[in-house]
């Protein structure tokens, strides 16, 4: 299989069904950075997480990938001649995104109540969690935008909203677990 096909040469790039759209149309956004996010969330897998949150991590990338397919495909094509799905996959389930909660509650269990903003850092590894937390906000934003024009599941815009805080309170378990300062924001007075 050849990586170059020179189809996109002149801006356009082909949706799931064939529909070519400029490569900044808001879906290509959308799932361009769902995909920047899951390289992210690799990064933050390789780092020394403990084998449950590397798990539940490549559990996350499994389903961003799913994500990215259902950003990627023309909804006016979303469905084969022959009435079946065009994707053949699992969808973001009610499942996923308790999964996620339930992840939440169980690290948050063992966690110090928050009394102020925290600010990103500390720890490489606490920053890698911080600047996946943003990117996943920022794929939240374009997916938001892209569902007032051309809607798919809401389910997708659920988890995107999850995943942000479960990036948050991993970043925080990281900081207790390497026992990095978790350095708190305190406005300054002018």
């Amino acid at each position: 299989m050849k990586i170059y096909t020179k189809t996109g040469d002149k801006g356009t790039t082909a949706l799931f069904g064939g529909t070519r759209v400029p490569k900044h149309h808001i879906r290509i956004e959308s799932y361009g950075t769902v995909d920047e996010l899951n390289s992210h969330i690799g990064l933050v897998r390789d780092q020394d997480t403990g084998e449950h949150s590397r798990k539940v991590l490549s559990r996350i990338q499994d389903r961003l990938f799913t994500i990215g397919s259902t950003l990627a495909t023309d909804p006016e094509k979303q469905k084969l001649k022959n009435g079946k799905e065009r994707l053949n996959i699992p969808k973001i389930s009610a499942e996923d995104i308790e999964m996620l909660e339930k992840e939440i509650d169980k690290m948050n269990e063992d966690l110090p109540p928050m009394t102020h903003f925290v600010l990103p850092g500390g720890h490489q590894s606490v920053s890698f969690c911080h600047i996946a937390r943003c990117v996943c906000r920022r794929a939240e934003r374009l997916a938001t935008a892209l569902h007032e024009i051309e809607a798919f599941d809401d389910k997708v815009l659920q988890y995107l909203n999850r995943l942000s805080d479960y990036l948050f309170v991993l970043a925080r378990m990281l900081s207790k677990k390497l026992e990095a300062e978790e350095v708190k924001w305190i406005p300054e007075k002018s």
